[in-house]
């Protein structure tokens, strides 16, 4: 039981980041129909960031995300005005197909830019507190992963904050639901995509950073990475934020506790798993629906 209730907490806390990286995806495809599998190489050229600054500027890594997280707002609205913008103006209407095969060649281009920069070796954030620990109730909880829940949480009430008490969250979330009806009542859809896929990628940048204090990385951990994000995406429901936020929970909890019962090399794979039942018995997901899923 001791075991159980110890991967429980890690779980929760891991299902807390797992949540800011997925709800930049999710926000990303409720907005612009855009399935984003560049979602993992933002987060690792965030971490990137975060490790840079860290190294030659002897900056925190938690306070390097109020520098990343601009830095990748202007990363996404720039990739949305030169790669989704310039496709979208020629045609009337982009299939999923043609935007996951740009999103792939914004990710494989970003790759082998951090490739050629920094090599292929797999780099670590190294804090004073990287092994610190506390104990709670007779259970270990790692400094550092409660401080990665912390952000995670702060990030995310930012982001609920501006989805409900900004004009612009309200334009956004009436662009997710209805994108027709939007554009009838005034919103500029095209201003309002540009912007939500910087705030999606945003995420990104905030995750990064608590991502490379958890997990040695390089180019090549965001394909690991992607596929789990897709997986919590699905299962939440497309479109779908508190759906991403209780699937990353839920996923966390779920690896942590088939690595800690049966074998971490069994814990990925439950991913692969539980989205092969989701596509089975609930396609749309958990909150999603069969037209279009709702923040």
């Amino acid at each position: 039981m001791h075991t159980l209730i110890q991967a429980l907490l890690l779980g929760i806390l891991t299902g807390g980041v797992y949540a800011l990286m997925s709800t930049g995806q999710t926000l990303v495809f409720g907005v612009m129909r855009v399935v984003n599998v560049a979602q993992g190489i933002f987060v690792m050229l965030s971490a990137y960031l975060s490790y840079t600054l860290h190294t030659h500027l002897g900056i925190d890594p938690l306070a390097t995300i109020l520098l990343v997280i601009p830095a990748m707002f202007v990363v996404g609205i720039s990739v949305q005005i030169l790669f989704i913008k310039p496709v979208k103006r020629r045609k009337a209407e982009v299939s999923f197909e043609q935007t996951l095969l740009i999103m792939f060649g914004v990710a494989i281009g970003i790759e082998g830019i951090l490739d050629l920069i920094y090599g292929a070796d797999y780099r670590s954030i190294h804090t004073s507190y990287a092994n610190a620990s506390w104990e709670v109730g007779g259970y270990t909880v790692s400094v550092v992963r409660v401080l990665a829940f912390g952000v995670a949480a702060v990030l995310l009430s930012g982001l609920w904050l501006l989805l409900r008490k900004t004009r612009f969250g309200r334009s956004l979330r009436a662009t997710v639901q209805n994108p027709v009806a939007a554009k009838l009542l005034g919103v500029e859809a095209e201003r309002v995509g540009a912007l939500g896929m910087g705030v999606g990628v945003a995420l990104a940048g905030g995750a990064g950073a608590v991502y490379g204090m958890l997990y040695p990385f390089n180019a090549n951990s965001s394909y690991d990475l992607i596929s789990r994000l897709l997986s919590i995406t699905v299962l939440g429901g497309l479109g779908s934020l508190p759906g991403a936020v209780l699937a990353s929970v839920a996923f966390g909890v779920v690896e942590a506790v088939v690595a800690a019962t049966i074998s971490p090399v069994w814990a990925p794979f439950t991913f692969l798993a539980v989205l092969f039942v989701v596509v089975l018995v609930r396609p749309q997901g958990l909150f999603g629906t069969v037209e279009r899923g709702a923040l």
